[in-house]
């Protein structure tokens, strides 16, 4: 959009006109504004009223500063720019590896509870087997007398055992 007589300046440009006046924009931002305000009337009154703006506040009185702001100001830049003691770099850097130590052995007593559990309740229990199998223990050499499945057969279709019919 080519500049015309009533066209505004964009808020990044009306941003810049304290710069402009001052002669702190840069070069190609000084020649953009420049081509505006040549073109465009309603952008002249805009840095009017900016240029009377300042004036008014230029004759308004300064406050003074307190007799002691200077120190106030040089102590709080003295506070920010002051190493910390060694002691308490030392101190910092023992915590934070103690908070490391504490995370480490926190995480291996996890896995392990976790480990513990996870097989103690995935492999079967002695104790249970032992009961089951206490039975067949019982009789164990009366089984083993019988030697196969043919004598128990052969019983099966004997007179005595057998069906009564």
């Amino acid at each position: 959009m080519q500049p015309g007589p009533e066209q505004r300046l964009s808020p990044e440009e009306r941003g810049n006109l304290t710069a402009y006046l001052d002669g702190e924009l840069a070069e190609i931002e000084a020649r953009s504004i420049a081509t505006k305000l040549s073109l465009s009337q309603t952008a002249r009154r805009e840095l009017d009223s900016l240029k009377r703006t300042w004036e008014l506040l230029e004759r308004l009185p300064r406050p003074p500063a307190s007799p002691n702001f200077p120190e106030r100001t040089l102590d709080s830049i003295r506070a920010v720019d002051a190493p910390t003691s060694a002691w308490a770099r030392d101190t910092s850097f023992l915590a934070r590896q103690a908070l490391k130590l504490c995370l480490c052995l926190l995480v291996i007593a996890a896995a392990a509870s976790t480990g513990f559990v996870l097989i103690r309740n995935s492999l079967p229990d002695p104790a249970e087997r032992l009961e089951r199998d206490r039975l067949l223990a019982e009789h164990l050499d009366e089984y083993q007398e019988i030697g196969s499945f043919d004598f128990l057969d052969e019983l099966v279709r004997s007179r005595e055992f057998g069906d009564e019919r």
